[in-house]
């Protein structure tokens, strides 16, 4: 692949890595309002999102970068039934602990609206506005954290033919972390960019879990960049 026009370098931990532009996909993870928005659930769980906040500039220039250069974008997108069917039994782990999240209970959106937390098509489901998805981008819903349960993402990737996987999205410990290693399972060569993705979890700890995650990607399930590394790669 080293002849290959579309072959790139990327300086990665633990090694640099190749990838093929016309066999990779960015994806997306929940960047989405009710985690990453004034007034989502997170934030009105008391969950700090500055973090979230902060990965959306150096998201969109990836984004923005990956279009330029031909690359497909795949967004993730976090949600429930209406009926919330899809949330398991009620003894399940899935639904028990969201439930402290107050999933699926009405609420006054920022806009005025009335809405419903993380319910499909609902505000706080919906892309923040700085990551707004452009008409050739993929959307895919899911219902638990990896983005690969129960949905059409290998399906979808197969059919780009993609190989390459370059992560961008919140949280890293939970539903980053849950798809990059069942695409790992899967045979994905996955790029995590570090300052693309943020985790609430231990963030007040000497260590957090976005610090672990980052961790476990490098050494086990893939490789560790950053947004400036990954857009100077593409551009170049």
């Amino acid at each position: 692949m080293r002849d290959d026009p579309a072959a790139v370098s990327v300086s990665a931990r633990p090694a640099p890595i190749t990838i093929d532009r016309n066999r990779s996909a960015v994806i997306v993870v929940d960047m989405q309002n009710d985690f990453g928005s004034k007034g989502g659930m997170f934030e009105r769980a008391g969950i700090d999102i500055a973090p979230i906040i902060r990965a959306v500039g150096p998201t969109a220039k990836v984004l923005a970068a990956a279009r330029e250069a031909g690359m497909p974008v795949v967004y993730l997108q976090m949600q429930h039934r209406a009926d919330l069917a899809d949330m398991g039994a009620a003894d399940s782990p899935h639904r028990q602990r969201h439930a402290r999240l107050s999933v699926g209970e009405k609420m006054i959106a920022p806009d005025g609206r009335e809405s419903r937390i993380l319910i499909a098509g609902e505000w706080g489901t919906q892309i923040v506005d700085a990551l707004a998805p452009q008409p050739k981008d993929i959307v895919v819903p899911k219902h638990r954290f990896s983005g690969f349960f129960e949905t059409e993402l290998n399906t979808i990737l197969q059919g780009l033919d993609a190989k390459f996987l370059i992560f961008t999205g919140c949280t890293t410990s939970i539903c980053v972390e849950s798809t990059i290693r069942d695409a790992m399972f899967r045979d994905y060569h996955c790029v995590l960019l570090e300052d693309c993705t943020a985790e609430p979890i231990g963030n007040g700890n000497s260590r957090s879990n976005h610090d672990a995650s980052l961790l476990t990607i490098e050494v086990l399930l893939g490789w560790v960049s950053d947004s400036k590394t990954f857009v100077d790669a593409v551009a170049g």
